[in-house]
């Protein structure tokens, strides 16, 4: 039986990163049946003449989150088997879908029919250092050490991009949680499919090219390191929502403790921001201190400036 797969996109300002990221899923082995775009842009990014492309524009952003939501109840309604997800900045290669749906469909008939998520091996563009999944350890997620030397691993929480989702999993689950609005949507919708008995997987030789913040090059007592720029906005985000999602789903003292883990990050964040970062300083920092206050507090939305 044929796999009936939609693509989803959230677009917002970088027109080109839109047309690369539509042809390169366009141009998959395996044809995608249709691609619902949510282009959050002040401008429409895109004037395309296709049925298959379905545009639908929110000039006031309406974030990762509520677009994945309206993605996923799309799907639905249309009777999809599974939703491609994508940010801007992301180009699979040409056989990628084509090999997600073989492990897939491979699995399912070895009985293991509990999939939430089966995603690609993200590279950075710029980097090109694997751009790692999440597990959630005690207080805090961690990144997922990624083994080439299998055919795929386990994961709690791949990230956003080139994830395919099981709409099957989506009807027991539910949604991402829209009011993160962007940064942790996929950290906290992984490890949810994952406490509801589904299992998450990254493919070792399906791969998607993705970039990844704006990492630096710089030195720290005499090593080299990569920091990320990142704007006042991402900042806040950031800061937000991974407080917001460590201390709630940590459990017992561990509660206690991720709390101390998003002060450490915190201070991190701001020495970064005061060493390496030369624009808008004081804005960056206050808006990582307002993140981790909000975060703490729960209050959750589309609530930075």
């Amino acid at each position: 039986m044929t796999a009936k797969v939609a693509a989803y996109i959230t677009l917002y300002k970088d027109k080109q990163a839109a047309i690369e990221c539509l042809q390169a899923i366009k141009s998959q082995s395996i044809p995608i049946d249709s691609i619902f775009v949510v282009d959050n842009s002040t401008q429409e990014l895109l004037e395309l003449n296709s049925t298959s492309i379905l545009i639908h524009h929110y000039p006031e952003n309406i974030g990762i989150g509520e677009g994945l939501v309206l993605g996923l109840e799309w799907a639905i309604k249309e009777g999809y088997d599974f939703l491609w997800a994508f940010d801007q900045d992301s180009l699979p290669t040409k056989n990628c879908l084509e090999i997600l749906l073989e492990f897939y469909h491979k699995l399912s008939l070895e009985g293991d029919d509990k999939i939430g998520i089966i995603a690609p091996t993200a590279i950075d563009c710029k980097t090109e250092e694997i751009v790692q999944g999440a597990v959630f350890v005690g207080d805090q997620f961690r990144g997922c050490k990624h083994n080439k030397n299998v055919d795929f691993y386990e994961c709690d929480s791949p990230i956003t991009s080139g994830s395919l989702i099981s709409i099957a999993a989506a009807k027991t689950v539910g949604f991402p949680r829209a009011e993160l609005f962007i940064d942790g949507i996929d950290l906290d919708y992984g490890l949810r499919l994952r406490q509801q008995g589904f299992r998450n997987l990254i493919i070792t030789k399906a791969i998607m090219y993705h970039n990844f913040g704006n990492p630096v090059k710089v030195k720290f007592f005499q090593r080299e390191i990569i920091v990320h720029k990142y704007s006042a906005l991402r900042n806040y985000y950031i800061n937000r929502n991974h407080t917001y999602l460590e201390t709630r789903h940590a459990q017992g003292l561990y509660r206690l403790t991720s709390c101390g883990q998003r002060l450490k990050y915190l201070l991190r964040r701001i020495v970064t921001i005061l060493l390496y970062d030369p624009e808008e300083k004081i804005l960056k920092i206050w808006a990582s201190l307002l993140g981790t206050f909000h975060g703490f507090q729960g209050k959750l939305g589309k609530t930075w400036l």
